[in-house]
């Protein structure tokens, strides 16, 4: 496949992006660049390979999940201007 300026300008109107006309030859060029490398992976056999999340074999850690306060709400409220308990004190901004 390859990209002419009419479908680099059609791509960047899409994306709302300002393009100038030497920008859009230049785009051509690196968006035909980009499709040929997708092609060329295309071409590679892939049969019976498992897919894979990580290179090296590896178990993620878990933690067990539940609900907590994090037991930070001092923590958090430390630097206020003004507090009441575990909760930040704000002007009234409705009449």
């Amino acid at each position: 496949m390859s990209v002419d300026t009419a479908t680099v300008r059609r791509v960047a109107r899409l994306a709302r992006i300002a393009v100038s006309d030497d920008d859009a030859e230049a785009m051509r060029g690196e968006l035909n660049a980009i499709l040929g490398f997708v092609a060329q992976l295309g071409e590679v056999d892939v049969e019976g390979v498992e897919p894979m999340t990580s290179v090296t074999p590896m178990a993620m850690k878990k933690r067990e999940d539940r609900v907590t306060d994090g037991n930070k709400a001092d923590d958090i409220v430390a630097n206020a201007p003004a507090r009441d308990e575990h909760f930040f004190v704000v002007p009234k901004v409705v009449e």
